[in-house]
């Protein structure tokens, strides 16, 4: 970087500080209701189920299966083949989009639940299937995909007012991250090419590890000032075109369910909001937000060969994956 530049970035990240410490600041991260604090009660029966299926979506995915992209192409076919199963297994109608690239075939995996008020308003719950390159990718991002298919098996039976889509998307990760081979952003693409109304679109993204420990939650400048240091919370994240959907999330989140949580519509250049599959939606002018245990910013093992299974924290991400199904229910409502 040269000394232009440098100045530049300086001057940039000063006037997004007064900004952000500001009435538009404060706008950016106030967020509706209160976040849980305070012990956890007891797990219900049915999230003690839920926490052992998630494990079990953890395990075959990072563990038996294991590093899933293009370099370990069988692991990505092996992991997609799992995905389609359960969601057909779980009674949804199942679109495959295929594309070639760098000679292989991947293919985004698509649940449909048709609406039966507005079938034309759709909202997309998503998460990317691959893992980065050397890593298992157990939290990153098995916890989401495993997410994604409790949340499907849980609306299965449901028929929504809005049209409901479970897509477990390829290539999100690097060297695909933010470029025109994602699979997230292959497939926002087409959704604006048929002139599709996606309504609210969640990435679920990182989203098993929790720590009570002080210290254990880190930010990008200057977020610290507004947010805790004890990273034990979910993250409910979105660009300034989607703070109505954030908001939403978290105000719903917050009145169903006894967890910590925290929410922030901020710009998207900010390290790490834009870093999952809503930003592919962000691109072509529909609203996404991402939900997250905040990756790197808490994850001490993220795109290391050590993300392995017996790091996530399957209760508290029962406990989410239970808070969430709220969230979905409230979204599908016209």
């Amino acid at each position: 970087m040269n000394l232009k530049t440098a100045l530049v970035w300086v001057a940039t990240c000063a006037v997004l500080t007064l900004f952000l410490l500001g009435t538009a600041g404060i706008s950016m991260v106030s967020m509706p209701g209160k976040t849980h604090k305070g012990p956890l009660p007891p797990l219900t029966p049915e999230e003690k189920r839920l926490s052992d299926r998630l494990h079990e979506h953890v395990l075959v995915l990072a563990g038996q299966i294991g590093e899933r992209n293009l370099a370990n192409y069988h692991g990505l076919e092996d992991a997609a083949q799992y995905v389609g199963d359960r969601l057909r297994e779980y009674g949804l109608k199942v679109n495959e989009q295929s594309v070639l690239i760098e000679g292989r075939t991947v293919v985004n995996l698509e649940g449909v639940l048709q609406g039966k008020g507005a079938p034309d308003e759709i909202v997309i719950i998503g998460a990317h299937y691959d893992s980065a390159p050397g890593t298992p990718g157990a939290n990153d991002n098995a916890t989401g995909v495993a997410a994604l298919l409790e949340l499907a098996r849980s609306f299965a039976a449901v028929q929504p007012e809005r049209t409901l889509r479970f897509v477990a998307f390829t290539n999100e990760e690097p060297p695909h991250f933010q470029g025109g081979t994602m699979g997230s952003m292959i497939y926002a693409r087409r959704c604006r090419e048929r002139g599709e109304k996606i309504v609210a679109m969640l990435s679920l993204e990182t989203m098993g590890c929790f720590s009570d420990q002080r210290g254990s939650q880190q930010y990008p400048a200057p977020l610290a000032r507004f947010y805790p240091d004890t990273g034990n919370f979910i993250a409910f994240v979105g660009n300034f075109q989607s703070r109505d959907i954030v908001r939403r999330a978290i105000g719903t989140f917050r009145k169903n369910t006894r967890f910590p949580s925290e929410g922030v519509a901020a710009p998207e250049t900010l390290p790490g909001i834009g870093w999952s599959d809503q930003w592919s939606f962000w691109q072509v002018g529909y609203p996404g937000i991402m939900i997250t245990d905040t990756a790197p910013f808490r994850y001490p093992h993220y795109h290391q060969p050590s993300d392995t299974p017996e790091k996530v924290d399957y209760d508290k991400l029962s406990r989410v994956v239970t808070g969430l199904n709220h969230v979905v229910a409230e979204l599908v409502r016209q």
